[in-house]
């Protein structure tokens, strides 16, 4: 059985708004899942940023400059330059400077990434799974509806 926030929080009195209680259901909801990823992850030696990462450029089968890879990840990384040199240290990737234009460095996997990511697949998967199991499966495609619509309320003009 699942408390409501305002239980699970011990809050003494009800949340000012239908709004409120939904914003903060999903940041708390969003920082235990993401608990639950960085545990998964330490285990491989890696955060999820990079794990983002390293997906992003499997995903895309060929090298991607740093900014596109830093516009394609699932949360703001503001340090990309420094995960991608963790990655580049950790044997995880190639950085190659654009002939055309020196400003652009390409990033690719190395051997190393895709077999690491290959291990992955499964566990991941199965994470994914425990985490929503609760959920059937138009549930699922509901929530995913509702956060995009979220989503898409901030970019709206206020």
């Amino acid at each position: 059985m699942s408390l409501s926030l305002q239980t699970e929080l011990k809050k003494r009195f009800p949340f000012d708004s239908p709004e409120q209680e939904a914003a903060l259901n999903l940041l708390r909801t969003n920082d235990q899942v993401q608990i639950q990823f960085a545990r998964h992850f330490r285990d491989f030696g890696l955060t999820p940023a990079q794990y983002n990462i390293l997906r992003i450029l499997r995903g895309e089968g060929q090298p991607l400059p740093i900014l596109e890879i830093a516009n394609r990840t699932v949360t703001v990384v503001p340090g990309i330059t420094g995960l991608i040199d963790r990655l580049e240290q950790a044997g995880l990737v190639l950085r190659q400077r654009c002939q055309d234009d020196r400003r652009v460095v390409y990033v690719s996997l190395t051997d190393r990434a895709n077999h690491q990511l290959a291990e992955l697949d499964a566990p991941v998967l199965a994470l994914h799974k425990k985490l929503m199991r609760r959920l059937a499966p138009g549930e699922l495609a509901e929530l995913s509806r509702l956060l995009e619509k979220v989503r898409s309320s901030l970019s709206d003009d206020p």
